[in-house]
């Protein structure tokens, strides 16, 4: 499981090229391609800044970078559904 709650070996990029954000510590294919800071915000707030294991642990979730953070290839409504899974993946314990 990624910092944001994605389930890695779910995703298509999942070993090609990406390895997990774990592993790469935050610095994601598309986060080094798109995004100024070259690291994905989520994986840099709650494991870099907050030293949380994931954003599981933190009590904003779905926090506004969470929330702002949206794959362009997908719909608001598969954005939205994301996010609930993901929260819910997030805050099982």
């Amino acid at each position: 499981m990624s910092a944001c709650g994605l389930i890695c070996t779910d995703c298509p990029f999942y070993n090609n090229p990406c390895l997990g954000c774990y592993k790469v510590e935050g610095k994601t294919f598309w986060a080094i391609d798109h995004l100024p800071g070259k690291i994905c915000p989520l994986f840099d707030c709650s494991i870099n800044q907050k030293s949380f294991s994931n954003c599981g642990d933190c009590n904003e979730l779905p926090c506004q970078k969470f929330t702002d953070l949206k794959d362009p290839s997908i719909s608001e409504e598969e954005h939205k559904t994301s996010i609930g899974k993901r929260v819910e993946i997030l805050t099982k314990k």
